[in-house]
């Protein structure tokens, strides 16, 4: 039987499989480091696009910030108008009001009678003075009681004195002015009264 000698080729074939497994590692390692770039790629090219999309998000929040604040300090002046233009309203409606308390008071006055000292709050005057008589403050209080402008007379204080003659007194008395009715002005949205301080 002859012999053979087979080491030499498995020696062969152990080197050439050697070869094909060292070969198909290295592939395997340049796919894996290929798919790992174009991972990373991907992963990084994401990262860029969202960190652009948050710079483009904080321009457009501050652009609306600057924009609320400027609606709020439009807001102001438009609230500071409105303000100015009733408080000019308020001064023209009284012009012609003070006007008419001071002639319903001469209306009101029975001669005999005169006023030293008249001072207003909000709606009520208070008045100092003297009279010939005590029947003439009660004339007073009755017409400025039956007066249109007038309401409430209320007598503080009476104590005789002979400024106008025997009879004479100095009295104090507190009289409430009638407030003419609101108006609305619609085109402004402010509401303005006719009334006002002398």
């Amino acid at each position: 039987m002859a012999k053979i000698n087979l080491l030499p080729w498995r020696e062969a074939h152990r080197a050439e499989k050697k070869k094909e497994f060292v070969s198909l590692v290295c592939v395997v390692l340049v796919i894996a480091a290929l798919a790992a770039l174009g991972w990373d790629r991907v992963v990084n090219s994401q990262i860029e696009s969202q960190h652009n999309r948050n710079q483009l998000l904080q321009s457009e929040i501050a652009k609306l910030d600057k924009e609320v604040s400027e609606i709020e300090e439009l807001t102001k002046r438009r609230q500071n108008l409105l303000d100015r233009i009733q408080v000019i309203q308020e001064v023209q409606g009284n012009r012609p009001e003070i006007v008419k308390i001071y002639d319903e008071f001469a209306r009101t006055v029975p001669g005999g009678v005169y006023f030293t000292e008249m001072v207003r709050e909000g709606d009520e005057i208070s008045l100092i003075g003297f009279a010939k008589s005590n029947s003439r403050v009660s004339v007073l209080m009755r017409r400025l009681d039956a007066s249109y402008k007038f309401t409430e007379p209320n007598l503080t204080k009476v104590e005789a004195n002979d400024a106008l003659g025997e009879n004479g007194s100095q009295f104090e008395m507190q009289v409430k002015i009638v407030q003419p009715k609101t108006e609305l002005s619609s085109e402004l949205g402010v509401e303005t009264a006719a009334g006002g301080e002398t």
